[in-house]
């Protein structure tokens, strides 16, 4: 069976077994392994849905929990599940999936006429609007109503069954990636009991879309060497397909376990478990999520981030593009253009916002031929229901417009970055405070009142180096704290270790026009919230955070912000 986006070895899938699977009543094929939104791009559909206020075209835009766009309604009957992230679905046998928000069709939505009307729907406008006639009211609603919602409930009782544990631990690990992995092998060594948590399938985070290297071992198989040491010692528990959605008082932690369905691919058992674990002490390790960069036209399917063109491509084996244009504000992305370009896909261009790329990756990136332009932005997308063009111009100065001639690039896909946000919502969930630090405009953990320590990624140390160190230095730390004693060994170490240069941070990206003029910046994709609607609310007297978001709705999305509040 051959995909014509589908690399013809490599991923972690399995292609002799072969998954067939239903997406719009159209017959597909992936393989076990896959995730639904892996599956679609190696079929060739990016357009998944349309957007909430809107109803713009939405493609996939993430690869995990991070997913705006790519909503979907999953199953039929009573086990139907409104507004899944066709990121987080395991493809399984017969599996039926059908786009959010879009009638007839996700390439032609009737209610898509909405965006016509965007200038009398602004941030707000219903707090304005709808108040007469008075009588007026009851038909207002009910139409706004029919309108609203992203998918619908099932009208039958639930049949599957659902389960709840408590238990009781010395050490707990939340986030299985470098940093978690080291955390945990260093605690294994004394004969305290640990539980190390997960929200995916299998351990290893990061490194299994990366093509790095730890103990001239690669990242996957280093990860694998590691999960099977912990799952060879009885002081350990493994919860995998699990997730920690609150932390409370006294280190009491929920977490939702996926036994059976779309998140595992297994049928016929318990749905889910509630777990309620008490800790003596809790690491986080949940990692970073990689930000967005918001310039006009950001939200055409076929912009995606840099980060989930990585896993797709070095996980799934997926190339969900054949021309690649990279905008970027790092040099981490760099490894995006790298591993394409080892892949024989066309990396078109990679534009990036600073003065000077002058990195090993991006100097890595320019040897191999790869035209790199700097000090350049993107100022339009051309392409309404996918990626077709991109407008680029020069910064100036300041940052603050373009200048000079415009340059135009043919692609079909856009990877974006503009940095990565530390994971802080579980410390936050504690009263801990969070630190603004503004060398590269990330919130990090500060003081905290429980037992917590935040490591890695999740506490804005993003280097692979940083994160192993962290997690060995934590590992050692929680088992001294908890009373125990630990042998002496030392941390695994990344075997490049390659510097990266400083971020340049331009909230919002210049084009020929102001923002809210012409083409919209959107910092919301979901909820249709643009870099205008925040302006709005701050002229109006919101300017308070809180006040933000219920005004505009920012990040009140089911990515809860994770791809919109600090863009």
């Amino acid at each position: 069976m051959s995909r014509p986006l589908r690399l013809s070895l490599g991923g972690a899938i399995d292609r002799k077994k072969p998954v067939n699977f239903q997406f719009n009543g159209r017959q597909l094929c992936g393989y076990k392994g896959d995730t639904l939104a892996s599956a679609l791009l190696a079929n060739g559909i990016h357009l998944v849905s349309r957007s909430f206020k809107y109803h713009r075209p939405r493609g996939i835009f993430a690869s995990g929990t991070e997913e705006p766009n790519a909503l979907v309604q999953l199953e039929v009957g009573p086990r139907t599940l409104a507004s899944h992230q066709a990121t987080k679905i395991k493809l399984y046998e017969g599996l039926k999936a059908f786009s959010a928000n879009c009638w007839p069709s996700p390439a032609f939505d009737l209610l898509g006429i909405l965006g016509f009307f965007h200038r009398i729907l602004p941030a707000g406008f219903y707090y304005k609007t709808f108040m007469w006639p008075r009588w007026g009211w009851k038909i207002y609603e009910y139409l706004i109503r029919h309108i609203a919602g992203l998918g619908y409930c099932p009208r039958q009782p639930d049949p599957d069954r659902y389960d709840h544990m408590n238990a009781h631990t010395d050490i707990l690990i939340i986030g299985s990636g470098p940093s978690g992995l080291a955390a945990a092998i260093e605690a294994s060594h004394s004969s305290a009991r640990i539980i190390i948590v997960d929200e995916n399938s299998k351990f290893g985070g990061r490194l299994l879309s990366d093509n790095s290297k730890i103990n001239n071992k690669s990242g996957p198989d280093w990860a694998a060497q590691q999960e099977s040491i912990l799952a060879s010692n009885p002081n350990v528990k493994m919860l995998r397909n699990t997730t920690a959605f609150g932390y409370y008082d006294h280190n009491l932690i929920g977490m939702i376990e996926n036994l059976t369905g779309p998140i595992t691919g297994v049928k016929d058992k318990k749905r889910q478990r509630l777990w309620k674990i008490r800790a003596k002490q809790v690491v986080l390790a949940q990692g970073a999520f990689e930000r967005p960069l918001v310039f006009s036209d950001n939200d055409r399917p076929g912009v995606m981030l840099a980060g989930a063109i990585r896993t797709f491509l070095n996980k799934y084996a997926v190339i969900p593009g054949r021309r690649v244009a990279l905008f970027v504000n790092n040099d981490d992305a760099y490894r995006t253009a790298l591993d394409l370009n080892a892949h024989g896909v066309e990396v078109v261009v990679v534009i990036d916002l600073r003065k000077e790329a002058t990195g090993v990756l991006p100097n890595r990136t320019i040897s191999e031929g790869i035209e790199v332009v700097e000090d350049a932005a993107i100022t339009g997308v051309i392409g309404k229901s996918h990626v077709k063009k991109i407008e680029v111009m020069m910064l100036s100065e300041d940052g603050k417009s373009v200048q000079g001639e415009k340059r135009f690039f043919d692609c079909d896909l856009i990877g974006i970055s503009g940095g990565w946000n530390p994971a802080v919502h579980l410390h936050s969930h504690t009263n801990g405070k969070t630190v603004w630090r503004k060398d590269d405009g990330v919130f990090i953990p500060g003081k905290t009142l429980q037992n917590i320590i935040s490591i890695g990624a999740c506490s804005g140390n993003f280097s692979l180096q940083s994160c192993l160190k962290d997690g060995w230095t934590a590992g050692k730390k929680v088992v001294k704290l908890t009373g125990f004693s630990s042998k002496k060994t030392n941390s695994p170490k990344d075997t490049e270790n390659i510097p990266e240069q400083p971020w340049r941070n331009i909230w919002i990206i210049p084009s020929n026009a102001p923002a809210g003029q012409n083409d919209k910046h959107f910092v919301d994709q979901q909820h249709d919230v643009t870099a205008a609607d925040i302006q709005l609310a701050a002229r109006e007297g919101y300017q308070s955070v809180e006040h933000t978001k219920r005004y505009t709705t920012l990040g009140m999305a089911t990515d809860q912000g994770k791809t919109s509040n600090i863009p």
